[in-house]
């Protein structure tokens, strides 16, 4: 099997591109919710920034309807090249962004798009064409409906791109949990993924006993107006 298919991810060898994450065109994601679409894009931007990643982003007619990128996302990369695009569809077809990708030096690209049919795909095809090892996350991308996300998904497959979600590029780059930043990967995950906390807080119930049922033995006496607990 050809390397490509199984390297791994590290610090020193990604880049992170966050394709027209704009707050007009988000509003056509339709095969997510918005409110996990949102949560998922911040949460791949964590990952990129706790590990110091080159970060580009890139905008189409941002003072249009389309609207402006993302708050937080200019909030949280203040000092990242940013390219606003005049015309060109593919972020690829920008001189300046294929420049900025170019200077970070790193052949493996993460690469989300506020669509995946056209913001994605367009410059992953394009990218892959020219020898970048390509991840494209989908479900910080997103379609009109999901028989488009999922026919995108695979012709990006068809060309050997790497279709990925956030939480698998989140793990790869952490790989071991004795690294340093375990506990920002943590508080990632508790922050963006549900089940985490409910994961968290099982543990946490099978450990300190749960209410009613193999708490610690305690009295309770109630008084009428509050209850005293005195533990034996």
């Amino acid at each position: 099997m050809d390397s490509i298919y199984y390297d791994r991810l590290t610090k020193d060898n990604c880049a992170m591109l966050m394709i027209d994450h704009q707050t007009g065109t988000m509003l056509g994601v339709q095969d997510i919710k918005l409110s996990e679409f949102r949560s998922n894009v911040l949460a791949l931007a964590k990952t990129a920034k706790m590990h110091d990643l080159p970060t580009i982003l890139t905008a189409s007619f941002a003072e249009g309807p389309n609207g402006p990128l993302m708050e937080e996302l200019t909030a949280m990369f203040p000092d990242a090249p940013t390219i606003y695009r005049p015309g060109p569809i593919s972020a690829w077809d920008d001189p300046n962004f294929v420049q900025a990708v170019e200077t970070t030096g790193r052949k493996k690209l993460i690469m989300s798009g506020v669509t995946t049919d056209v913001c994605l795909m367009f410059p992953a095809l394009q990218a892959k064409a020219q020898g970048y090892d390509v991840y494209a996350v989908y479900d910080c991308s997103g379609c009109w409906d999901q028989m488009s996300e999922m026919m995108s998904c695979m012709r990006m497959v068809q060309a050997g791109i790497k279709v990925v979600n956030w939480a698998a590029i989140t793990a790869d780059l952490q790989a071991d949990w004795r690294r340093p930043t375990a506990a920002g990967t943590l508080d990632v995950f508790h922050q963006h993924l549900p089940f985490y906390n409910f994961l968290s807080n099982n543990q946490n119930a099978l450990k300190n006993g749960i209410p009613g049922l193999n708490a610690p033995k305690s009295d309770s006496v109630d008084n009428g107006e509050k209850i005293v607990t005195t533990t034996n």
